[in-house]
């Protein structure tokens, strides 16, 4: 099932997700939605607080990107990442290398805003996955990026956070006004409405 992607301005954006104690079939069921979700936005990364729930789960897949390439090792042993995919990832720790990189990031709940983004070039993540397995993945490239992007999610951090101050003026009105766009959605989905009379 889709579900509806939270946009700037919306709260629930900015909760620290609580760790999932028990993966069970309604945690199963918002993967599951939320890979469906992700795909129909054509996007690569998802967190759980994208669809409104504070919890440390997190959906990627970057297999249908060709131009920004990754490596990948899984528990030590380097794989193909695109038989990997998709990832769900619960409770994940990150730990990044120091070289930086800087490329072009966008985000689902930022709709037709992108900017330049330094990031770490290496990320390690070491995380459950839905059958309850840990696993550890070591990454490069553009899914080191979707790693950091979507674990920054699960922390209430989001990618205009880590702008530089130039990238923050070249995209600041149209982030204002995506957040005021989101805040009067919000405002009129409180308001009671009238109920007519039964006659």
């Amino acid at each position: 099932m889709k579900l509806a992607i939270r946009k700037y301005g919306d709260p629930s954006l900015r909760a620290k997700g609580k760790r999932v104690a028990e993966i069970d079939d309604t945690i199963r069921e918002l993967a599951d939605n939320m890979l469906e979700t992700m795909r129909a936005a054509n996007g690569i990364g998802l967190a759980a607080q994208q669809v409104g729930e504070a919890i440390q789960l997190m959906v990627l897949d970057t297999s249908a990107v060709e131009d920004r390439p990754s490596t990948m090792a899984w528990n030590g042993h380097e794989v193909d990442p695109k038989q990997q995919m998709p990832l769900v990832l619960l409770n994940p720790e990150i730990e990044i290398g120091p070289e930086r990189e800087i490329a072009s990031e966008g985000c689902l709940s930022f709709p037709e805003i992108s900017a330049d983004i330094e990031r770490a070039g290496w990320a390690k993540v070491k995380a459950q996955t839905l059958t309850g397995e840990m696993v550890e993945i070591e990454a490069t490239g553009l899914l080191a990026r979707a790693l950091q992007h979507e674990i920054d999610h699960l922390n209430g951090i989001l990618f205009i956070d880590r702008m530089s101050s130039a990238a923050k003026a070249s995209v600041s009105s149209r982030v204002k006004r995506l957040q005021k766009e989101t805040q009067r959605g919000l405002t009129t989905a409180r308001k009671p409405r009238a109920v007519e009379p039964a006659l």
